[in-house]
């Protein structure tokens, strides 16, 4: 059977296209010097400095909890050692470190001002006994003897009302001692708990700081990520539409094949038909392939 000649005509034409195609290079600017793989986002990098720098700044705020914590214990020592010592400021001897060193010299000097007055009323009854020409009578005797016995009840009163004035100045300072450790030993407590709640402060900005930092970091790195896949996606459009034009000519090629393939018996077209998912070059190549036994039947 005669084959056409316009189907001749058509098949060189092919043949020199397509020999044109498979020598004519890729044009450099097609891939060389393209990225197609999107880098670290601006907001990652941030994100990685942020968590860089972030490591150890909770440390100042351990720290100061420690030593918060330290002078808590130490207070809190020094509290029950105070209140322990309370124990020795009661029972019935806790006055005596309060009485005066001077009140027996104070008792002393008292009586002595008491018997010399005791002395110089006594004599004032001898001397009207003796004014009264009742010396050495009974009734000198009867009234020196009451004098006296009235000064002895009258000395040992005011020897009482000394001593009982010492034990109560004593005894009321030793109240007034006991007191004031008490109330040290509650400002001491006091001072334990006010550094417990300040190592506490200190623990809640620490874990405060290291959280906000964690979100912060987390919240730029997946804002990075999301962008990052943007820039992905428009490059990998990029990469598609490069890969696009580079096969084009080829993909025209094995259109143009096919045409000719079916118009000259289907042959070759139907061969490669099935090909599964082949590369337009790859299509091109096994349609040149198929249209070069064509190419023989009609140069024989």
């Amino acid at each position: 059977m005669a084959i056409p000649e316009y189907l001749t005509d058509l098949t060189k034409d092919y043949a020199t296209q397509a020999a044109a195609a498979f020598q004519t290079p890729l044009a450099p600017e097609t891939f060389t010097g393209r990225q197609f793989i999107a880098g670290e986002d601006p907001l990652q990098t941030q994100a990685i400095t942020m968590a860089q720098q972030g490591v150890g700044s909770y440390q100042p705020f351990l720290t100061a909890a420690q030593a918060q914590q330290a002078a808590s214990a130490g207070q809190l020592g020094q509290a029950a050692g105070t209140v322990g010592g309370l124990s020795a400021l009661t029972g019935p001897q806790a006055y005596q470190p309060f009485m005066s060193p001077f009140q027996q010299q104070v008792i002393d000097t008292t009586l002595a001002e008491f018997d010399r007055q005791g002395a110089a009323g006594a004599q004032a009854i001898r001397d009207a006994a003796v004014a009264s020409g009742n010396f050495g009578g009974g009734r000198e005797g009867a009234q020196l003897g009451e004098f006296q016995s009235g000064r002895l009840a009258d000395r040992a009163a005011l020897q009482a009302q000394l001593l009982q004035a010492g034990f109560g100045q004593a005894q009321q300072a030793a109240q007034q001692n006991f007191q004031n450790v008490g109330s040290i030993a509650n400002v001491q407590s006091g001072l334990a708990g006010a550094f417990g709640n300040q190592a506490q402060a200190q623990l809640g900005l620490g874990n405060y700081a290291r959280t906000g930092m964690g979100q912060d970091i987390s919240a730029l790195g997946s804002l990075g990520a999301l962008r990052q896949g943007l820039t992905q996606s428009q490059l990998a459009a990029d990469q598609q539409q490069a890969r696009a034009m580079a096969t084009e000519p080829f993909g025209r090629l094995t259109q143009f094949g096919n045409v000719l393939t079916g118009l000259g018996g289907g042959v070759a077209g139907q061969q490669y038909a099935d090909a599964p998912q082949q590369s337009p070059f790859q299509t091109a190549l096994s349609t040149a392939l198929g249209i070069g036994g064509l190419y023989g039947k009609i140069f024989g």
